[in-house]
């Protein structure tokens, strides 16, 4: 079995809880409108990976960080729901966690048979579109307001209650060929406040 995808990081602190390994997967149906990423929406644009070797890269990952789980990002993962499923199964019986994001409502995701693997392994869901005029970033890793926390499991229910206490990142990245990758949630003003930052602009030209 396959996946289209992005990228991935082996490890990562800000999307999700604890250090996490991020997948973000190719190709997404619903294109929101202010979509920070819409390179992500066409399939051609991504790589294909087989999930036996995407998991293998997880369990190198859970060895060497010591990551507490993965994540699932897009594009939309749901879109390819069958193929992460299989790779939600795994990573929950190495024992690790599973958050999932979608832009699909979960309510409608529940009558779709090939989603149901996915989120039974799913721990924590993100769900519903970005919707660019609800712009909200007070919440931990979600960009609008309208978008909603499912806990479909135990293990981060003790967050339910605490969201508002956990803020948002960033993280920058900088290859040895100076290219220069961004995750995490943060406005478009941020964004180009510090990539305007005298500062960075030395660090990058190191």
């Amino acid at each position: 079995m396959e996946l289209v995808i992005h990228r991935y990081l082996p490890l990562t602190t800000v999307e999700g809880p604890g250090k996490r390994f991020c997948l973000w997967v190719q190709g997404c149906s619903i294109r929101c409108e202010g979509c920070g990423v819409p390179w992500t929406w066409s399939k051609k644009n991504g790589k294909t990976i087989r999930v036996e070797d995407l998991f293998n890269e997880i369990k190198k990952s859970k060895d060497e960080n010591n990551i507490e789980g993965v994540t699932f990002l897009g594009g939309e993962p749901f879109d390819q729901a069958e193929a992460l499923g299989e790779l939600a199964f795994l990573v929950k019986d190495l024992g690790l966690t599973v958050m999932t994001f979608s832009g699909y409502h979960y309510e409608d995701l529940q009558k779709r048979k090939n989603a149901q693997r996915l989120l039974a392994n799913t721990d924590l869901l993100i769900d519903g579109p970005f919707i660019k005029d609800k712009l909200d970033l007070s919440r931990p890793w979600v960009g609008s307001s309208n978008q909603r926390y499912h806990f479909l499991t135990s293990v981060y229910k003790h967050l339910e209650n605490n969201l508002m206490t956990i803020g948002n990142k960033i993280e920058i990245r900088i290859s040895e060929e100076g290219a220069v990758s961004v995750n995490g949630m943060a406005t478009q003003q941020t964004l180009n406040e510090l990539f305007d930052m005298k500062e960075f602009r030395k660090i990058k030209s190191k």
